[in-house]
């Protein structure tokens, strides 16, 4: 499916209709952190459809996006607006509610992790509360519903507008990155300390999130790198 057929023939198909919607999102970014973190319901906002999808798509390299399936999120959970055709998915997750996470998800994840992405956002829309989901993420991963990779992969998180969860619980703005599948394992197995940064996260180039989890990631921060070679997508690649 094409992004027409979702969000109208005024799809951002021009680099220049991308760049101007970049530009909102830039712009936007204080007022979007701001309201994320001020809202306590458990459902996350609705975004504009093509500020979702240019956003989803800010996560993914320049040599990825074009080709890169779609999710945007609706009152009922996500709807796929366009198909991959190189195995990669981008959705704007939201690990809490109050959190924004673009994610470009390899094949792999794709498999694996956005089921479970999905299926969340689906509890979420039903009033499920946090701790009923959380139970029935385990129970699916335990009955083997939900599985975590089987090998590695990368999720990429180039985005520059992440509001994450820390270590702390906190929500806060984090630099553009790389999640490396990496089930079950944790801190100490790559040799991180317990210590946080100011950031609320591990002081180390690297870390686990969820360590020990079947949903633990690798987070590789690349902020030096992309801030000079990434290029955002231009919609029409």
């Amino acid at each position: 499916m094409d992004f027409s057929a979702q969000s109208g023939p005024k799809w951002a198909r021009s680099a220049a209709s991308m760049v101007a919607l970049l530009l909102q999102l830039s712009a936007g970014t204080s007022a979007t952190a701001q309201s994320l973190l001020g809202g306590g319901g458990q459902q996350p906002a609705m975004m504009n459809r093509d500020q979702e999808i240019a956003l989803a798509l800010s996560a993914c390299p320049q040599s990825v996006a074009g080709k890169a399936g779609v999710y945007v999120l609706e009152s009922t959970g996500y709807i796929r607006v366009r198909e991959s055709s190189n195995g990669f998915n981008a959705i704007v997750q939201h690990a809490l509610p109050q959190s924004q996470d673009p994610q470009c998800i390899d094949a792999v994840g794709s498999r694996t992790i956005l089921p479970r992405y999905l299926r969340v956002a689906e509890l979420r829309a039903q009033g499920k509360t946090p701790e009923e989901i959380r139970q029935f993420v385990a129970d699916a991963y335990a009955n083997g519903v939900f599985k975590p990779p089987a090998h590695p992969g990368i999720d990429y998180m180039l985005s520059p507008h992440n509001l994450t969860r820390n270590s702390r619980g906190e929500i806060v703005p984090f630099p553009p990155h790389v999640m490396i599948y990496a089930p079950f394992l944790t801190n100490a197995d790559i040799g991180v300390g317990s210590e946080l940064g100011s950031d609320g996260n591990p002081m180390a180039p690297a870390f686990v999130a969820a360590e020990g989890e079947p949903q633990a990631l690798i987070i590789v921060p690349v902020a030096d790198r992309m801030s000079k070679t990434h290029v955002m997508p231009s919609g029409d690649q």
